[in-house]
């Protein structure tokens, strides 16, 4: 690095982060802006759980190739116009192995392209169904509510397992001379707090300031004006946008405890506990926000959150739309004949019992989201009828759909005298999804040691020769 040598301490250390997640873009400006501030570090998250098991499951990435290779081109060549690391976690949306090598796929050839050489580190933290068994006998792994007893055969099941690393991996990375960390499944919060913790800063201000940074501008008055920089110190942190014309304020900064945390005053990580209770946040300006007081509790076992996803059948889907006013004034019993239609043809056509396949009926623009936590009153306008069939095979979800077909068309209420004809969004109406998942693992193991459950490889990016 040109600023400091790898063991260099610092009084304090800011860590740039772009945006909530690689691929969802950036202004460019905000990236410069923050170099000219002193940006020690760039942190960005590259994955998440939050759109469900799928891409952990396939091993697929959510975003598409050409906007994570926009992103990390104006980010590599940021990082490496200032001597300053780059680090990515969770490549790949889940952070399996496959989707390491696919991030590090477009890393290389961005350097090729840009004229540039880079020292990059891959970080596997995709798990051995086999080592997992003999720690689960060993009793080494443990549930999280409201997860049960693990069974072997659950992890048996699973198509991909990750571990959710800490910021132990990263900074042994980094302490190897990696300029690129390429970090498979991670805490969104260890890819921010690494590198200040490999440079001295203390735990509690750098787990806090990565709690907040780790969705990039979501803790300013604009989250889509850029990301954020985080001065982390001694005694505290404190938060800026990267956009001069964004601001952060107290409520904005300290709301973001609230964000996919189950206490908002206490958060677990891999190696203990961040606790904020006695956090003070105070403005600085208008823009800008000061934290003081955070604290971190060292777990007396340090331990390693596993993510695992396994297919729960195949799916087919049709939708339809109603815009007559008659079924829509009895849209509930409506939907409740269209249940019973369904399950009385597919048995009388196929022969194929409740117990062998499962469907969902969701009425959009009615209740398809909360249901009976919010029950509707009024008539709606017109509503989105959402069939999804699921069965152990994709031809039999397929069956079940179309045999519905006539239903989701021309299904009358119990006292019309007629077919109604309703409208279909798609032809043909039934559209293969292919592999449904479901996540079945909330559990931790207990490590011997930080690292032990990844795999790190470094190597200068493009190769010589």
């Amino acid at each position: 690095m040109e600023n400091e040598t790898e063991n260099e301490r610092l009084h304090q250390v800011k860590v740039l982060a772009p945006t909530g997640m690689l691929g969802a873009g950036f202004p460019e400006a905000t990236i410069e802006r923050g170099l000219a501030l002193g940006a020690d570090v760039i942190s960005v998250d590259g994955g998440s759980t939050d759109s469900g098991p799928y891409y952990l499951g396939a091993s697929q990435p959510k975003t598409t190739r050409a906007a994570v290779a926009r992103d990390l081109r104006v980010l590599l060549k940021a990082a490496a116009g200032a001597g300053i690391p780059l680090i990515v976690g969770s490549c790949g949306t889940s952070g399996t192995d496959a989707g390491v090598d696919w991030v590090t796929g477009i890393v290389a050839d961005i350097l090729t392209a840009e004229g540039l050489r880079l020292r990059v580190a891959r970080i596997y933290s995709e798990q051995d169904t086999g080592a997992l068994l003999e720690r689960l006998a060993e009793g080494r792994i443990h549930a999280l509510p409201p997860r049960g007893e693990l069974e072997p055969e659950t992890l048996r099941s699973c198509t991909h397992i990750v571990g959710a690393m800490g910021h132990e991996p990263i900074v042994a990375a980094l302490e190897a001379g990696a300029q690129v960390v390429l970090a498979g499944r991670a805490t969104d919060t260890a890819i921010a707090a690494a590198y200040p913790l490999m440079k001295g800063m203390p735990a509690g201000p750098s787990w806090h300031a990565a709690k907040i940074i780790e969705c990039g501008g979501q803790c300013t008055s604009d989250p889509r004006a850029g990301g954020v920089l985080a001065t982390i110190d001694a005694d505290g942190f404190t938060i800026e946008p990267l956009d001069p014309t964004v601001a952060c304020t107290p409520i904005l900064v300290a709301a973001h405890m609230l964000y996919e945390t189950v206490n908002p005053f206490q958060m677990r990580e891999p190696d203990g506990t961040l606790d904020v209770r006695d956090a003070l946040y105070s403005a600085l300006d208008e823009r800008t926000v000061r934290v003081e007081g955070s604290q971190f509790q060292v777990a007396d076992q340090h331990t390693i959150k596993l993510e695992g996803a396994r297919i729960t059948g195949y799916e087919t889907m049709s939708f339809s739309a109603i815009r007559d006013p008659h079924i829509l004034a009895n849209i509930d019993d409506w939907a409740d004949l269209m249940r019973t239609m369904i399950k009385q043809r597919v048995e009388q056509t196929i022969g194929l019992s409740e117990d062998k396949y499962a469907f969902d009926l969701r009425l959009y623009g009615y209740n398809a989201i909360l249901g009976d936590l919010d029950p509707a009153s009024d008539p709606p306008r017109e509503v989105g009828v959402m069939l999804l069939v699921n069965a152990p095979d994709q031809s039999t979800a397929t069956a079940v759909a179309k045999i519905a077909n006539p239903l989701m068309l021309h299904l009358p209420t119990a006292d019309m005298d007629h077919l109604p004809s309703l409208a279909f969004a798609t032809s043909p109406a039934e559209v293969e999804r292919g592999p449904a998942y479901a996540f079945v693992l909330n559990h931790v193991v207990d490590t011997l040691a930080p690292a032990d459950m990844f795999r790190t490889a470094i190597e200068e990016v493009p190769h010589h020769g």
